[in-house]
């Protein structure tokens, strides 16, 4: 089973694991009401190395983003339905996931300049993902390799949502 830890007690941990060799990799996301397209992604992260993080957005986070009219996501303000805390017990439960860290702010970019992982998988295609081309540009200047896994068809949180809403009378 993963932990859920602080992103300054896996940045601590990130020399150890470069020191011994393990590759670490990191999927980003909100990951929303958990869905076969979200299990995967993460075992096919999981496949690229050791060390699996995941890093989750904050509420606050999911919620600036869902603002941007150029993602195709379908969120509001009531977006995401689980608390952040909630999904990150859910993913740390999850096999393929040895770490799960929480981060704020419009992107991951930050966070990913700090720790510095070895390999960042991002869902859907280029340009549909929270890394600019710019930022994609300067995390692999620093090693870090950028794989994007496409989308799994048919599955979706806001399809999810679409889908429970159908069944309300």
């Amino acid at each position: 089973m993963g932990q859920v830890v602080s992103q300054a007690e896996l940045i601590s941990r990130r020399g150890g694991w470069k020191h011994a060799g393990q590759g670490v990799v990191c999927a980003n996301g909100c990951f929303d009401l958990l869905h076969p397209g979200h299990i995967r992604l993460l075992e096919h992260a999981r496949s690229l190395g050791e060390i699996l993080v995941v890093a989750i957005e904050s509420e606050e986070a999911a919620r600036a983003r869902s603002g941007q009219a150029d993602k195709p996501l379908r969120r509001g303000p009531t977006r995401p339905i689980t608390p952040a805390v909630e999904r990150a017990e859910i993913l740390a439960a999850l096999a393929a996931v040895d770490f799960v860290v929480e981060f704020d702010g419009k992107s991951p970019h930050e966070f990913f300049t700090r720790f510095c992982p070895d390999v960042i998988v991002v869902g859907g295609k280029a340009g549909s993902d929270s890394i600019s081309p710019r930022d994609a540009g300067e995390l692999e200047g620093r090693g870090c390799k950028i794989v994007r896994v496409p989308l799994e068809p048919g599955y979706s949180t806001s399809l999810l949502i679409e889908r429970i809403s159908e069944l309300r009378p």
